[in-house]
């Protein structure tokens, strides 16, 4: 722990609690319910855009997601693998027709609107698999300018953010079941943070499932990365940078899936009693509210006017194809 991310870690924290008392209050008083970890997003968005978050903080904010690796590990301990059944197949062949096919019409849709082809590259895999975790991993890989690496977070950061807020309430709507939420949401939205997210605030159910979903899908960004990496060696022979490619390979795996695949397996064996799992629920949830703020705190919308409109074109284009594939796959499978 760095000295230095203790004044954001507290601030986001601080929104978290805010967030939940809120959420409670609004609850209490016969209202229509307001997840907390929505309202964690806008209040951090409304700090940030109003001059309310001084540079010191800014160094703790920008590790929110360490707080999301431990609430997602601690969530596992809700997941009983013999609930998913006979679903499983089918949610793999979901994930897997919906990565396909969406990240190829990406791809097409930023040479149509004459994109840098590695710009392209970085739309659709931070679209498909996960969001900027993808785009980090991959864009050293194909040697992909600063500019366009940060157009493409930049364009993903923003239509999944308008994702998180704006999905679960048109599912609702629409009256959407839990598990068809959670997959779409774990199939449909772009980075771990913003599925996680918008699933809980669709319901616990979703938002558990939802979880499982893209964790599965997570661990497809490291073959990915090694065929991506593998074509673009064919066209260099810059053997150093090949060398540095190749030692990027251990960032492309989500590793902290394997402590919600734990927990999972200790529920499932039936390790932990209902006091037990209900506590790692509560402590997981709070966690994830708190990686909520800190994603709200991170949104700069100043920012947005540097990316251009042609990537933010495609990139609500390409939101707007990985649900409609999800959307298809899901009714035809669940």
């Amino acid at each position: 722990m760095k000295s230095e991310h203790i004044p954001g870690w507290l601030l986001m924290t601080a929104v978290g609690c805010l967030a939940m008392l809120l959420s409670n209050l609004i609850t209490a008083g016969g209202k229509h319910p307001l997840e907390a970890t929505a309202l964690a997003v806008v209040i951090g968005i409304l700090a940030r855009n109003l001059g309310l978050v001084p540079g010191l903080f800014h160094a703790g904010i920008k590790t929110f997601e360490k707080f999301l690796i431990w609430g997602v590990i601690l969530i596992g301990a809700t997941l009983n693998f013999k609930d998913i059944g006979t679903q499983g197949p089918k949610m793999l062949a979901i994930i897997l027709v919906t990565m396909l096919v969406s990240y190829f019409v990406i791809y097409g849709l930023g040479r149509l609107f004459k994109l840098p082809w590695s710009l392209s590259t970085l739309l659709s895999v931070g679209t498909t698999i996960c969001g900027g975790s993808a785009i980090a991993v991959t864009a050293p890989l194909i040697k992909a300018k600063e500019e366009e690496t940060s157009y493409a977070i930049g364009t993903i950061t923003l239509w999944g953010l308008a994702a998180i807020l704006l999905y679960p309430k048109i599912a609702q709507l629409l009256g959407v079941s839990d598990i068809a939420f959670g997959v779409f949401a774990g199939t449909a939205i772009h980075a771990t943070p913003q599925v996680v997210g918008a699933g809980f605030i669709f319901s616990d159910l979703a938002g558990k499932t939802a979880t499982a979903v893209k964790l599965v899908r997570n661990c497809f960004m490291a073959p990915l990365a090694f065929f991506i990496a593998a074509w673009y060696a064919k066209t260099s022979i810059d053997e150093a940078r090949t060398e540095k490619r190749r030692m990027n390979f251990t960032k492309a795996f989500p590793w902290f899936l394997f402590g919600y695949f734990l927990m999972a397996g200790l529920n499932t064996a039936g390790y932990f009693t209902k006091a037990g799992i209900d506590g790692l629920t509560w402590f997981g949830r709070f966690l994830i509210t708190i990686s909520m703020a800190g994603i709200g705190l991170n949104t700069v919308f100043a920012t947005f006017k540097k990316v251009g409109i042609k990537p933010l074109l495609v990139g609500l284009l390409g939101a707007v194809v990985v649900a409609g594939v999800s959307i298809v796959m899901i009714s035809l499978l669940l």
